[in-house]
């Protein structure tokens, strides 16, 4: 019998991270707004999605006060063209009216916790250290140092170490210049926060953090590393700043109430994420394996699980996987214990599924990450579980 969400709410619980496997299956998202729902009834006040952190910032001022367009916010706070699922749209329309007529205490707030990149590209550090410094009210070239953006932005940046300016003496120069600009702000902090707002530094903050990240990846873009050793320091390397959002949004959101993060399963899990393509591999940890570690029992993770779906030309599973024992088991969406998907007494163990391929972005479940997880939430067929 599938559960509900808030069975797997512990009283530690503060952060719920729900994962989809593939980014391809628009029916997660309307799962996730209904669980969503569900959750904010049970204390929740925040979602955390896997976007961009400075760019959500709009999409929350939208969400909070009202500020904008709805049409712009998910055209400008949505990267990879997510702004355009129906579902982000009824979350974000959904949680604008759930705040109407509240206080702000008990307003829902929207998060990201991504790094502004993209799969190929990193944008120059500049706009956000711009922003930090003009908070400051420094007088400091920014850009004379950032140069062109383009040269930052060019896939030839991250897919080509030779061409990376991540370990210019240029560059070098900036991550000093941001680290100061971090210890001024706190410093600073009771004279900035009096004479703006405790938003405005939050959001100086954001951005600078923002900065220092992109500057951190760029100079991992930079060694000259084989394929392999290349993308799985790139890919880590995102992580691990996603990981510093969650936690940094936690610090933010603790004294209203527990937070939902949604995002693909890789970023969420405990276990390792392992990728391989032909003669590339990479195994690393991801946010979750960090923030698991770190927070222990006040994070509980629910990774998603698909059985068959058009947009993805997914079939049915094949027997004795563990998506076809969930499959048997429920005939929608549903969630279940892990415990209960690798654990049979009448039945042989589950395999692995192996009739997925790369650009349907799925990663089938696996044993090592159904031990590492807290739950399952599985749909049967996508268009079943849509609206």
């Amino acid at each position: 019998m599938s559960q509900d969400i808030r069975d797997f709410v512990t009283p530690s619980c503060d952060l719920l991270a729900l994962g989809e496997p593939t980014h391809q299956e628009p029916a997660f998202g309307r799962v996730r707004n209904e669980l969503f729902a569900q959750l904010v009834e049970h204390g929740f006040r925040s979602i955390a999605h896997e976007i961009d952190r400075v760019a959500a910032l709009a999409v929350n001022d939208y969400v909070q006060e009202g500020t904008g367009s709805l049409d712009t916010v998910m055209r400008e706070g949505f990267p990879h063209g997510w702004g355009g699922q129906d579902a982000n749209r009824r979350l974000v329309s959904w949680m604008r009216e759930y705040n109407e007529d509240r206080p702000p205490r008990q307003r829902l707030a929207f998060h990201g916790f991504d790094a502004p990149t993209e799969n190929t590209s990193a944008p120059s550090p500049r706009p956000y250290l711009e922003h930090a410094r003009d908070y400051l009210a420094l007088d400091l070239d920014i850009a004379g140092l950032t140069g062109d953006d383009a040269r930052w932005s060019r896939e030839e940046a991250v897919l080509d170490a030779a061409m990376s300016p991540g370990a210019s003496a240029e560059a070098e120069r900036l991550r000093s210049l941001a680290d100061d600009m971090l210890n001024a702000l706190y410093s600073r902090a009771p004279e900035l926060i009096a004479a703006t707002s405790r938003d405005a530094w939050f959001r100086a903050r954001t951005h600078l953090t923002a900065g220092l990240g992109l500057l951190r990846y760029h100079k991992q873009s930079a060694q000259p590393l084989e394929a392999s050793l290349r993308i799985a320091g790139l890919l880590a390397a995102r992580d691990a700043l996603m990981a510093q959002n969650l936690l940094d949004i936690r610090s933010i959101e603790q004294a209203r109430g527990a937070t939902l993060v949604f995002a693909h399963n890789l970023h969420l899990q405990r276990n390792l994420c392992i990728w391989r393509l032909g003669d590339l591999a990479a195994d690393w940890s991801g946010a979750g394996a960090v923030v698991g570690s770190l927070l222990g029992e006040r994070y509980v993770c629910v990774i998603g699980s698909l059985g068959r779906s058009e947009a993805l030309g997914l079939r049915d599973p094949a027997p004795d996987t563990y998506e076809d024992r969930l499959q048997r088991r429920i005939t929608t969406w549903g969630l279940e214990a892990a415990t209960a998907v690798t654990t049979s007494t009448r039945a042989p163990a589950a395999r692995t599924r192996t009739d997925t391929h790369p650009r349907q972005g799925y990663f089938p479940l696996d044993r090592a990450t159904l031990d590492a997880v807290d739950a399952v939430l599985h749909l049967s067929d996508g268009t079943t579980a849509r609206t």
